[in-house]
Formats: structure tokens, sequence, C-alpha cells
């Protein structure tokens, strides 16, 4: 093997940057290329549009693309696509959208759109000054980034609101420029900080314009421009309610049973941010293989919503529980930045028909879709954990991956199968049921 590191990688050919990847770190380097290989679209308009995505792309990385049907969120029904490769979250989230069906489907609504950018700069003039001059540098700002924002005005978007914060007392000289946006369908990210990075020079000009101000209150000094990914007033609504009546029995645990347990479960997630954590990876669970499956940015999605979790100072659950008048209340409000135009939604083959199977949403509608999943996949998570316990159902979903693992052959997997219908799974007890099988096989 040569050595682990190159110069010039990047000015390689997709073939050479592959060659060399397989003759550095593996022993069958040509094993490796024909495998990564394997994975190119045979389309070569495909695979040219994915390898735009990303640089130094050698091949693709699949993942499981799979469907939740049953989702009945506002008196509509959907199908809903889903990227993932855990084992038992598309099952969990389409038990729960089957379960809630009948009982008056989830209902969602959008409290909120404005997304905000952030133009951090240093100035050691006087902050009270600069934040009377608000009002006449909006109206500087606007005409000077007209060009950039008119699409936008149009379609019914464009800056809402400007106001500029002192942090100064933490950070000598540090001030920042707020602005927020409303984004239509897109998600907006390139747009606003394109607006931003222009702003940066129409605050130094504004400033300098400013007869008002003392010599060294024009000394500017940007130091970044960007949108933040943390929206709490673009913010998505979902609940389901039923009474509790209705909420049926689950082998020995009744309806009510099943409802003072599942409060008791969400307000120790409200407590404890040890719970908290896996609570909201479950929500997450859903919401990410929505975003994924429709080329939207679950990190940012992700992020965004975590920090919404500890908005108060400590972390806790997004979702929330109440029993009230014998009816049993499930909900959560949650950040959603998300767009059906623009970037990989509209570049992404399979991203485009998810969308399509979705009938083609506004991001209005599909921050609700997405909201309705990962409430689904908590009230499935919190419903097993509070009921038959979490692995029953996982290791039963987890057992193909086993018997993958251990290159069953279809006949084998059969028997496994019925098997481990009525007997405990693990990885030990698998391999050792093969084995013997394997044994009587001979």
């Amino acid at each position: 093997m040569g050595s682990k590191t190159i110069s010039g990688f990047s000015k390689l050919n997709k073939v050479g940057k592959i060659k060399w990847i397989a003759e550095t770190f593996f022993k069958d380097p040509e094993a490796v290329i024909k495998e990564l290989k394997s994975y190119w679209y045979a389309n070569e308009e495909k695979q040219r549009v994915l390898d735009g995505f990303s640089e130094n792309t050698l091949s693709n990385f699949p993942m499981p693309f799979g469907v939740a049907p049953n989702f009945m969120i506002n008196g509509k029904a959907f199908t809903i696509p889903m990227v993932i490769e855990e084992s038992s979250v598309v099952a969990a989230a389409a038990s729960a959208a089957k379960y809630w069906m009948t009982r008056g489907g989830f209902k969602t609504e959008v409290l909120g759109t404005t997304k905000i950018g952030q133009l951090h700069f240093k100035w050691f003039g006087d902050f009270s000054k600069l934040t009377s001059l608000t009002s006449a540098f909006r109206v500087y700002l606007e005409k000077h980034t007209d060009d950039l924002v008119v699409n936008m005005r149009n379609r019914g978007g464009g800056l809402t609101n400007l106001y500029f914060k002192d942090f100064d007392d933490q950070i000598p000289g540090v001030r920042q420029l707020i602005l927020e946006f409303e984004t239509c369908d897109s998600m907006g990210a390139n747009f606003i900080n394109t607006v931003l990075e222009r702003s940066s020079d129409i605050l130094y000009n504004f400033i300098l314009d400013q007869e008002s101000f003392l010599p060294h209150e024009k000394d500017y000094d940007k130091i970044m421009a960007i949108l933040s990914n943390y929206t709490p007033e673009c913010l998505v609504r979902a609940s389901v309610s039923c009474p509790v009546s209705e909420l049926g029995n689950f082998g020995p645990i009744t309806g009510e049973k099943l409802a003072e347990k599942f409060k008791d479960a969400v307000d120790i997630a409200r407590i404890d941010p040890y719970r908290a954590c896996t609570h909201n990876k479950g929500i997450y669970n859903g919401i990410d293989a929505v975003v994924l499956a429709t080329g939207n940015d679950f990190r940012a999605i992700e992020s965004c919503g975590h920090t919404y979790a500890c908005r108060d100072g400590q972390y806790r659950s997004l979702s929330f529980c109440e029993i009230k008048d014998g009816v049993f209340n499930f909900w959560m409000d949650i950040p959603m930045a998300v767009g059906t135009v623009g970037g990989l939604t509209n570049l992404h083959p399979i991203a485009k028909r998810s969308l399509e199977m979705l009938g083609n949403p506004g991001s209005e509608e599909l921050m609700q879709i997405i909201a309705a999943t990962g409430l689904a996949q908590n009230f499935a998570a919190v419903k097993s954990l509070v009921t038959t316990g979490i692995q029953k159902g996982h290791m039963k979903m987890h057992l193909m991956n086993i018997l993958n693992h251990l290159n069953a052959n279809e006949q084998e997997m059969n028997l496994a199968i019925k098997h481990f219908e009525k007997n405990r799974i693990s990885f030990s007890e698998v391999r050792t049921y093969l084995e013997s099988k394997r044994v009587n096989l001979v």
C-alpha cells in the first residue's frame, strides 16, 4: 500500500480518486473498485447530477426508501415516504398512523414561517443612537437590496422585519443586525445569505452617511453574515386526541392505564434530560426520514429542534401529554424550516418522486406532514415502552438484519422467522439456531 496522504486529490477525475483510495486503503483494490462502481447509476445523467451534490464523490450510498401508509392529516389521506436504515421505524410510524386513522387522525397547523439571518459586526459607537435609526436603515437597506429581493417579494415573501442586538457587555464591541424573512415555498438559505452578505456593506455605508455619528463611531468591522438555523418562529403544531375510553386495551393494560402511563412517560421526558434526549431522538426518527426523502436538510432541522427543546434553560421533551375531562391529548410544537422548491428537492430524482407522492405540497403543508410523522413515531415508541417494551417489536424487525449478517439462505430465513415468532430474539440465539439447522440440513 502507498502513502496515505496525497496532494491534488480533488483534481483527479472520479476513476482516479477511486483508484487511489482502493490501492491505498484496501487489500483487494480491484474488488473495491468493482464494488464502488456497482452502486453508480446506469443512467449517466442521473449519476452526474448526484456527483454534483458534493465533492470528491466516489459512489452512491444506498439507503432504504420506504413508505408509511394510512396517515390521516387534517382529514386528508397520505402515504409518507421515509428514508431510514433503523429497524422498526417505518413499521412503527405506519402502525401509529393506522391506530389514529380511526380516532380522528392527526391535526396540524402552521404557527409561523419566519426565518432569521444575522449580520455580526464590531462597532464601538452609541448603540442607542444606532437603534433610533432602525426605521431609516430599513428603508435604506430595502432600496439597496431590491434587485435581490424582487423575485421573492413577487411570490409573497421577502424581508419582514429587522432590528439590532447588543452583545457589547459580553464581547466588547460586538453587535448584531437581525433580518427576518418570509421565503414562501423555498427553504431560503441561499437567498437569505446573499442578502445578508450585501447588508454588511450597506450598513457600513449607512453609518458613514450619518452626520450624527462621531468620527470614532464610523469605524465598522464585519465579523460574519449567515442565516441562523434556529427558527423558533417557523413553527408547526401536530396533535392527536380522543376520549380515554376509545384508546382500547393492550393485553392486560386498559385504555385508562395506558393513558396514565403514557402521560407519566412524557412528563418524565419533560423533567429529565437523559430521558428527553432519547425521547426526542424518537421524534426525529420520523422527522429525519421524511426530511431526507424530500431532499431537505435534516441536520439543520434537527439542530433547530434540539435548540428549541432547551429554550427555557433545560433540555426537555418536545412533546406534551394531557388527560383532561376524560380526553387524551398528545401534541407537540416544533420548528420546521423546509422547502419544496429549489435545492435538492428539484434535483434528487427520488426526492421529486417523494413530493409527487405527497401531492406536491407547498412548504407549509410539508411542515405539517413531517410534524405529524414525528408525532406518530413518538406515540408508537412511548406506547411500546409503557406496554410491551421497546425490544420486542424492534428485535422482531431486526431479525432479518441478524439473518443477513449470518449469511442465512432463503430456506434458513423461513425456518428462523417461524421459530422466532414465539421465541426471544438475540444475536447469539439466532446464531445458535442457525448452526443447529445447518447441521440437520446437511
